[in-house]
């Protein structure tokens, strides 16, 4: 593939694994300014080893206000939010502060990221927010509600702030991504995470949790696209473009079933 005419800088969270570390090769394959970011420091040689020495890598926790303050010195043109935790569980019974963790990481500090970034990109002329949401972040799915969410606030936190930005008419384009399940690894300790507090002091009894357990392993099994190609391109195509749309789905048939899910009033 081959980029666009001009070279863009970008930045994107959570790129040490996942479809975030396949994200950020696939930009620096297309010759963009790469800025691959983790919260990991652990994981900073060998996300640097993998991308090669085009990308500028470093640790950036999103939810430290000094580690966010580091982007205000770059010069952006996209940032990708793609740096998220899972936790799973029934909303009957999981510890508040477990959600309340999740939204910290995965919506407000995200937020937080963006209001820095779209700083510089007014004084740069424009520029693309992206957020990372999910396909649960528009049909609810039992038990996986604590980190569902927190991308059903994403969602609706994109299409609100992409009218806000139209307002603004400083060329701030914004998107959200939607992906479906990905063989990443990251579904099987999203489902599994509930498994970690969910004893017999649960209102859910022995036999029903490892019902649970079954069915999770065999749901990731069928759901699951061993690719992340198709997520990875929306992710590049809503990066490299000069308008992007405001959603992006993949895998093509998880669009169907959202449209679906939700005309059936799920």
């Amino acid at each position: 593939m081959k980029a666009d005419s001009f070279r863009k800088s970008i930045l994107i969270t959570g790129a040490g694994t996942g479809i975030g570390r396949d994200t950020a090769k696939a930009l620096v394959e297309r010759g963009h300014k790469v800025y691959a970011t983790t919260h990991h420091d652990a994981e900073v040689a060998s996300l640097r080893d993998a991308l090669g020495g085009d990308a500028e890598v470093f640790r950036l926790e999103i939810t430290d206000p000094q580690d966010r303050a580091k982007i205000a010195e770059l010069d952006i043109d996209v940032l990708i939010n793609n740096a998220g935790q899972g936790e799973s569980g029934s909303l009957a019974e999981i510890d508040i502060d477990r959600v309340r963790r999740l939204f910290e990481v995965n919506l407000f500090s995200s937020l937080e990221l963006t209001q820095i970034a779209i700083g510089t990109m007014i004084e740069r002329g424009g520029g693309t927010i992206i957020f990372i949401s999910s396909a649960v972040g528009r049909i609810p799915f039992p038990f996986l509600m604590p980190y569902g969410m927190t991308k059903f606030a994403l969602s609706a936190a994109a299409s609100g702030l992409r009218s806000e930005m139209r307002t603004l008419g400083k060329g701030i384009h914004v998107s959200v991504i939607e992906p479906g399940a990905f063989h990443t690894g990251f579904n099987q300790r999203l489902w599994s995470s509930r498994f970690e507090w969910m004893d017999n002091s649960s209102i859910f009894s022995a036999s029903q949790i490892e019902t649970m357990k079954s069915d999770s392993t065999r749901t990731l099994r069928w759901i699951e696209a061993k690719s992340t190609v198709s997520i990875v391109n929306k992710i590049v195509s809503a990066s490299e473009a000069k308008t992007p749309r405001l959603r992006y789905v993949a895998p093509w048939y998880m669009a169907i079933v959202v449209r679906l899910l939700r005309i059936l009033g799920a």
